[in-house]
This record gives structure tokens, C-alpha cells and sequence, in this order.
């Protein structure tokens, strides 16, 4: 996906990832469907900018836990599942456009009979691509409403005053 900003202004929305956390900037009705109480934060919030090396993040009370692996702040960022069966990565690449948005995930089913790998293939994969890439177009929305352009500081969006949305350029609107 490729964002109309800088790496700096994708960064905060990643980082932020994950269910009781900013959310996955998807469809949140059917994560919910699937026990995961996901919600889509439409702010950067400063609570979950922290994320380190060796932190995890729980995706539901039976999920896997996911610990972040590789950090490289506005480079890339890199989630492995405590068993070792999911590899979820992110990839921020500068781009004459802005910022070019990377995710791949590898997912192995150890021990999977070969109906539960056919159905997986079935119906997990294509509506995970579904989801992937409502999630990427979800960061880039964010990621563009108040962002500067490359090169372009002259294009910098003003929020009214009654939006709530918060950017990392603005300390005052992160609340």
C-alpha cells in the first residue's frame, strides 16, 4: 500500500497495533465476531508508543500471543508467535509518493490434517487478504489525514477544531 506521507506519520498507527491496544484499523465487527474486542483507535495513543523488543500482544483471550521481535522505528516491525507458526512482518520503504506500506505474514500449520489445510486455504486465506487490506488502507487514511506530502510543507491538513483525531506533528491533540 502506498502512503501519501512521510515513515514518521505510518510509524505511531503500527506501533500501536493490536487488540486492546490501537486496535487492527479493519473491519472491528468481525474481529469481535471471532472474540478479539478489537477497536480501531482513531488517535495515536501515547500509552502504545512504546512497543520493545520482547513485549507481547495477546490477539484474544485464546489467541496466540504475538511478541514483537524486530523493531526499527519507521523501518520495520516484526511480530512472532510464541509457538513460532506466525511471522507477521511490516515493511516501511521512502518512496517518491511518500511511504510504501509492507505487511506478509507466514503462517505454518504444523499437524494440520490435510482437510484442515484444505479449508484453512479455503476460507482463512482469502479473508485474511480481505482483512490485510482493509487494515493497510485503514494506516493509510490515518496516516494521510494530517499528514505533510513529501517535499510539500506547504500541504499540511488543519483539523477543525472539533475532530479528535490526534497526529504525532501536534503534541496539544495527543490526549
Amino acid at each position: 500500500m502506498t502512503v501519501a506521507a512521510e515513515p514518521a506519520a505510518v510509524w505511531p498507527w503500527l506501533i500501536q497495533i493490536g487488540p486492546g491496544r490501537g486496535g487492527a484499523y479493519t473491519y472491528d465487527w468481525i474481529e469481535n465476531l471471532l472474540g478479539l474486542d478489537m477497536h480501531s483507535a482513531n488517535t495515536i495513543l501515547p500509552q502504545f508508543q512504546n512497543l520493545a523488543v520482547g513485549d507481547t500482544v495477546a490477539l484474544g483471550s485464546t489467541g496466540p500471543r504475538m511478541r514483537a521481535q524486530i523493531i526499527e522505528p519507521e523501518r520495520a516491525l516484526v511480530f512472532v508467535s510464541d509457538d513460532g507458526d506466525w511471522i507477521w512482518s511490516f515493511g516501511l520503504r521512502r518512496t517518491a509518493e511518500g511511504t510504501r506500506l509492507i505487511s506478509r505474514n507466514r503462517i505454518r500449520r504444523p499437524g494440520a490434517s490435510p482437510l484442515g489445510k484444505f479449508l484453512y486455504a479455503l476460507v482463512m486465506e482469502p479473508g485474511s487478504l480481505v482483512m490485510e487490506r482493509k487494515m493497510l488502507r485503514g494506516i493509510k487514511q490515518r496516516a494521510e489525514r494530517t499528514s505533510v506530502m513529501p517535499g510539500r510543507s506547504d500541504d499540511i491538513a488543519q483539523p477543525s477544531p472539533t475532530d479528535d483525531r490526534s497526529t504525532v506533528g501536534d503534541p496539544s491533540r495527543n490526549r
